[in-house]
């Protein structure tokens, strides 16, 4: 048996797959102090297990400062007359005409901040080699100062690591964690590689002791393999995420995306829009010809606006992420009014604890969870026997007016900006979202989909099975996945053999996947894209910056990193839909577009594969409740999943 384990927000969910290819399913509250209690009250009920996969948010959390995380003194060393390269940074600024505007405050501060005499060139020759002496004396300075983590950056690193290599072996003799960029991410822009090794010289700590705590807990349960999902995709092992914790930043949100591309393909759908409500956001992704689209651009800490994490606002990351969209639009955000007295929603949320005031738990703040508990979309029963409370809900929504209307106009208001988030992963990147299949899932996510679907002109939509857990089904579909790449490659089908021949040693019996950041010569920024044949690179670039800008250019294409991954295929997950019964039909008063009107209900697991239904209708079950509005058909595929069309 294999246990995938994703902790959320508000809920931790398990799906545990044995050999025949069944499935278990937990869902329970998330313990945000003490999140490996969560986990292993969902591992006792399944007992022992050959494999964990899990996807973590604590990567993401301890950079926001929640949790209770305390971010470790870390020092930096770096090339004389560069220690404020991270302060100084891009210039960019998030609001420009904000004249109070503040930079956010560098995770290193100036005084831990030391300085080495050495110097490589652009070509990579090596001009003042690094005294290994040097570097020992501004080692002992940082542990004086209370340095617990290192990180190294030295100028064109990418190209030449010998004098990092030197500097790395010696600070290894008096620090546990130390982070050197040509490992973390050795490419060129020193701004965003010195921010990348200086986010995963903060990480490695934290994230060390996290993962030692989840595998001491283990033991409990038969101490099994343990890996843990990346941003980019795929699956690491516990080695890899706490040598390069920096790649978990995404780590969650990736999983809904890994499973959608996983679940398209069986089904056939080519091009699909992953759509994932839980408890406290909802996040937007894209499949394109069956892969799942990634980015190399990201910043951690950041403000977000509409989707987007505001250029300047956050620390840089340059690592291969999947490329998502987040909203505050989640179960649990707050429903609120603001001075002009204007309906608002987000972006604050209530999380686990208290919740929304339906649980009962001592939150009284309105939420979307509330009004559609107050509109009947919802059972007042949900998983794990928790009853949700009506009379606390529209007590909670009365405070800003008619519970229903309020309720009604706030579902309309989450749903315009669940379409900001599509249309960022979409419009945003040259892709008409009407030529895409939506795949909506999360707790929350079901009940919005058509709704979203008409605001986004799609005329398909998927609900796939466990709804309300498929972030963690999404994770026994993954791959392992392990990065190695190379910046200015002179000969590219010889560095990809390089680089595939390294991964080798530490992976045998992987297959290998291809890409390369691409660009015009002159242009400051790349677009990453798949490489199967070397000789057809420009081919591919300008197929894709066409897609992307709209023009291309008569212009000489270069590659500026060759990156490779090494991939063992995920695991054996029979989706298959229930083997039925009898259907007993009930019915509910919900309050939809048109007022209230008596809706069929009906219980997912008792309809088999084919059968169909016309809606308005709702369809309840363990993990969601799926919302089928009028105008839109549903049909059960194969694969257990609902298939609804216009």
């Amino acid at each position: 048996m294999i246990v995938a384990v994703d902790v959320g927000g508000t809920f931790t969910d398990l799906v545990a797959i044995d050999d025949r290819g069944g499935l278990m399913v937990y869902k329970g509250p998330t313990t945000p102090k003490n999140p490996e209690q969560g986990v292993m009250n969902g591992l006792r009920r399944f007992g022992d297990a050959e494999a964990i996969l899990h996807a973590t948010t604590i990567a993401t959390n301890a950079l926001l400062g929640q949790m209770g995380l305390e971010l470790p003194k870390v020092a930096l060393i770096t090339t004389k007359g560069f220690k404020d390269v991270i302060e100084i940074g891009r210039q960019n600024r998030p609001d420009l005409y904000d004249l109070r505007f503040r930079k956010p405050k560098p995770l290193i501060p100036r005084e831990m901040r030391l300085e080495v005499a050495e110097r490589t060139d652009f070509t990579g020759k090596v001009l003042t080699p690094v005294d290994p002496r040097e570097v020992e004396e501004v080692a002992k300075k940082a542990m004086e100062m209370g340095a617990k983590s290192m990180a190294i950056c030295f100028l064109h690193s990418y190209i030449n690591q010998r004098n990092e290599s030197v500097a790395y072996d010696v600070a290894r003799k008096y620090f546990s964690y130390v982070s050197v960029s040509h490992q973390v991410s050795p490419e060129p822009r020193e701004y965003e590689r010195t921010s990348t090794t200086v986010v995963n010289a903060v990480l490695q700590p934290i994230v060390s002791r996290y993962l030692e705590g989840l595998e001491g807990a283990l033991r409990e349960v038969g101490s099994p393999k343990f890996f843990i999902m990346a941003s980019s995709g795929g699956l690491v092992d516990s080695a890899e995420a706490k040598e390069r914790p920096v790649q978990l930043i995404e780590s969650g949100p990736a999983a809904g995306v890994v499973g959608v591309s996983a679940l398209a393909k069986i089904m056939g759908e080519r091009n699909a829009l992953s759509f994932d409500m839980g408890g406290t956001t909802a996040k937007a992704g894209t499949v394109v010809d069956f892969n799942v689209e990634t980015t190399q651009e990201h910043e951690v800490g950041g403000r977000v606006h509409q989707g987007r994490v505001v250029k300047g606002s956050g620390y840089p990351v340059r690592f291969p992420f999947v490329d998502l969209a987040e909203v505050s639009a989640g179960g649990g955000t707050i429903v609120w009014r603001d001075e002009g007295g204007a309906l608002r929603v987000g972006p604050l949320s209530v999380g686990a604890d208290p919740g929304p005031a339906c649980y009962g738990k001592g939150g009284t703040s309105p939420t979307l969870t509330d009004g559609s508990l107050t509109m009947g979309w919802i059972p007042s029963e949900i998983s794990e026997g928790m009853r949700l409370d009506l009379d606390l809900s529209r007590k909670a929504l009365q405070t800003l007016g008619d519970p229903v209307e309020v309720a009604h106009m706030a579902s309309d208001l989450a749903s315009l900006e669940m379409s900001r988030a599509v249309r960022l992963v979409t419009v945003e990147r040259g892709l008409d979202p009407k030529e895409f299949t939506l795949f909506a899932f999360g707790g929350a996510g079901p009940q919005y989909a058509l709704r979203l679907a008409e605001e986004m002109e799609v005329r398909k939509v998927v609900v796939p099975p466990h709804p309300g857990l498929f972030s963690a089904l999404g994770l026994a579909f993954a791959n392992r996945k392990f990065e190695a790449s190379s910046s200015y490659p002179e000969d590219l089908e010889a560095t990809y053999r390089r680089l595939e021949e390294r991964l080798m040693e530490r992976f045998p019996g992987a297959s290998f996947l291809r890409y390369a950041d691409v660009r015009y010569e002159g242009q400051g920024w790349e677009l990453t894209i798949p490489v199967d044949d070397t000789s057809k690179v420009r081919e591919s670039f300008e197929e894709r910056h066409m897609r992307t800008y709209g023009f291309t250019m008569p212009r000489a294409v270069e590659v500026v990193t060759a990156r490779v991954f090494a991939v063992y295929p995920g695991y054996n997950v029979n989706l298959r839909a229930p083997e039925g019964g009898e259907v007993n039909v009930k019915e509910r008063e919900v309050f939809l577009d048109d007022g209230w009107s008596k809706v069929p209900i009906y219980r997912r697991e008792e309809l088999r594969e084919g059968f169909t239904l016309k809606g308005p209708a709702i369809i309840q079950e363990y993990s969601s409740t799926t919302l089928v509005r009028k105008g839109w058909n549903c049909k059960v595929h194969g694969t257990g999943s609902l298939v609804m069309e216009k």
